[in-house]
């Protein structure tokens, strides 16, 4: 398949689960990646196997000046970049409202909503000298609707604020050909999210639609989908992806 054979994209968080998924789904389409984690073990490894069109850039992305770096490296490597896909995230520790934690609500801000501004900031301007470009932020049907065990207050709150963000962002930079769209997932057999909840089998059927939690490769068929001309007029619009779950 070559459908995204002349995108150069980032992919945070692309170690393991679905930014792994998502950088699979990109390189298979003809994409060039660069592949961005603080793991820098899963992602190396991950770059053997897929590749001469990926490249690993050790990165934190709650540090703007890491952002610079991988956006250095990455238009060295492949050339100027026209996608990004903010995956990296993390859930932070399960409290309620009145127990959360300063630290714990602000590490997940951190990486979940300051990590995709700084990510944007650093990436359009490569956008704009490549005459346009496609931002995909993954958030969760927790940034749609606050339920369904969402693990924290802090973590609501990202999830919505990435959603917002996106949409300004949208606007922002729809007349430089820049588009910009938010993906919303529900219950996803990733390693995080298998360790985070018991929902798994009968207890997913409860509560999905469709009865079974997703492939994480489902969403990267969106995401892809959103990385290519096919969603050419698709800007500042919500994608859920989550089995129905939403419907309830």
């Amino acid at each position: 398949m070559s459908r995204l054979s002349n995108r150069i994209a980032v992919i945070t968080g692309a170690a393991q689960g679905m930014g792994e998924a998502h950088a699979r789904r990109f390189v298979a389409e003809g994409a060039k990646v660069i592949l961005t984690d603080i793991n820098e073990k899963l992602a190396a490894a991950l770059q053997r196997e897929l590749g001469e069109n990926a490249f690993f850039v050790p990165h934190d992305v709650t540090r703007p000046a890491s952002w610079t770096e991988v956006i250095r490296r990455g238009e060295a490597k492949f050339g100027t970049i026209n996608v990004l896909v903010n995956n990296a995230g993390i859930i932070g520790d399960i409290a309620n409202t009145e127990a959360i934690t300063e630290a714990n609500y602000a590490n997940v801000i951190a990486v979940n909503q300051h990590g995709v501004f700084y990510g944007m900031q650093a990436v359009i301007p490569s956008m704009l000298k490549a005459g346009g470009g496609s931002i995909i932020n993954i958030s969760s049907i927790a940034g749609m609707i606050a339920c369904y065990g969402s693990p924290n207050i802090a973590y609501v709150a990202s999830k919505f604020a990435v959603r917002g963000m996106t949409k300004f962002v949208a606007t922002e930079y729809g007349k430089y050909n820049i588009r910009a769209n938010s993906v919303h997932p529900g219950f996803i057999k990733t390693p995080m999210m298998v360790a985070a909840t018991d929902v798994q089998g009968a207890g997913a059927a409860a509560l999905i639609p469709l009865g079974r939690m997703a492939d994480p490769d489902e969403v990267s068929r969106l995401v892809a989908f959103l990385a290519s001309d096919e969603s050419s007029f698709i800007t500042a619009e919500e994608h859920v992806i989550d089995g129905g779950m939403v419907a309830w």
